[in-house]
């Protein structure tokens, strides 16, 4: 053990050093004062996705009994190196290839939003995963993601707002990709669990994130106002669904805090690729409620078939949480163009349209399990001193914590 932790103390705090001073000399030459004046967006919109990002997913990702101090402090560390690692990547990609400039705040915004694929795909491999690897996976995963985005946008011609809508699947399916490469916990491991406390710090995050969903999806929308108003209708809804299935699919009919902590948040996953076509708050309601279905049933059919088929372990459930209401959201907008062009469907430039679409969506699906399955090879190796599985989900194996503290 002794070993690993002198591995740990020399590798980790020069790695984040590096990475910073390298940020710090390429923001040298990429940044500006002009960048910094007049924005297309506000900051209480981009404060709001902060919140999420940062403090939302934190306390979400608090799931299990021995992993809080990891969770909430790896989550921050991941954000804010990813975060200028994305700037940095937007902006070589916005002058050297469309060769123009964009705000600061807008900038930062987009690498914001960019960041939650990051976090939903640390998401999947909570707790098997050391902070070396996490870095890593983070600036490798940030660079797939953009680059998905640029090839939808450069050769399938997918705006830039409904490409940045496209987080949830890549995220989703890259984390899951990735999990796939480490040992699976034993099942009857008790830290692999959650008590009364992380499960109500995690009901936290999910309040938050609740909260400010609306401003992460309107944030780079082109009906602003729209995209609010049909993100709370589809939230609400979801949330409203997944408190009488949580007792259908219970076997004491209780409420279970798992199922309301994953579904309340499917709407507003599911509504986000089609929000610009939804044109009435009943299909916003509509697809909340069958978001809040996926995911609890899904939860169920998942976890007891599929994963253990696949030699998967999803730590925080991120498959049904976000994997499978993006999906939904993905169908529902590719009907809502056919319904809207069916008049004139046999002209080339509507099926054109619609293809497109099927085609980026399929894309970032297998970009992101690609890319995943190769970086999960990629941090495995025997450099980057993978944690033993009998290690999984400890706080104490990086932290300082009191020992009363272990035993909760």
């Amino acid at each position: 053990m002794s070993a690993y932790y002198r591995n740990f103390r020399n590798s980790v705090p020069w790695l984040i050093l590096f990475l910073e001073v390298v940020f710090l000399v390429l923001f040298w030459f990429s940044f500006s004062d002009d960048d910094t004046s007049g924005s297309s967006i506000s900051y209480p919109a981009f404060q709001d996705v902060n919140h999420m990002v940062v403090f939302g997913f934190g306390f979400f990702l608090v799931c299990l009994r021995r992993y809080g101090f990891s969770s909430t402090g790896f989550n921050l560390l991941i954000v804010v190196v990813g975060v200028q690692c994305s700037v940095l990547l937007e902006d070589f990609l916005y002058f050297w290839v469309y060769n123009e400039h964009e705000d600061g705040l807008r900038r930062i915004a987009k690498a914001t939003i960019s960041m939650t694929a990051v976090v939903i795909s640390a998401g999947a491999v909570l707790g098997k995963t050391n902070p070396v690897q996490l870095i890593l996976m983070t600036v490798v995963e940030i660079i797939y993601f953009l680059l998905s985005r640029w090839t939808n946008r450069r050769f399938l011609e997918i705006s830039e707002d409904k490409g940045m809508m496209h987080v949830h699947l890549f995220g989703a399916y890259f984390g899951l990709a990735v999990s796939s490469r480490f040992s699976e916990p034993s099942p009857m491991s008790e830290k692999n669990a959650s008590t009364s406390k992380s499960d109500l710090f995690s009901m936290l995050g999910t309040l938050f994130l609740w909260v400010f969903w609306p401003s992460f999806n309107s944030l780079l929308a082109t009906h602003e106002s729209r995209a609010i108003y049909n993100t709370y209708f589809a939230l609400a809804v979801s949330a409203v669904t997944a408190f009488p299935l949580s007792v259908l699919t219970s076997k004491d009919g209780k409420f279970r805090m798992a199922h309301i902590h994953s579904a309340v948040l499917a709407g507003g996953v599911a509504v986000g690729s089609a929000l610009d076509d939804i044109r009435h708050p009943w299909i916003a309601m509509i697809l909340g409620l069958l978001a809040s279905m996926i995911t609890i049933l899904g939860s169920y059919c998942l976890q007891r078939c599929l994963n253990p088929a696949l030699k998967i372990h999803d730590t925080s459930g991120v498959h049904f949480t976000f994997g499978l209401p993006a999906v939904l959201g993905a169908l529902t907008h590719i009907i809502l163009l056919v319904v809207e062009n069916w008049a004139e469907l046999s002209r080339y430039i509507n099926s054109y349209l619609i293809l497109t679409h099927v085609g980026a969506y399929c894309l970032t699906i297998s970009v992101a399990s690609i890319t995943g399955l190769i970086t999960g090879l990629l941090i495995n190796l025997r450099l980057f001193k993978t944690i033993p599985v009998s290690k999984y989900f400890e706080d104490q194996f990086y932290w300082e914590v009191r020992k009363f503290q272990c035993k909760m």
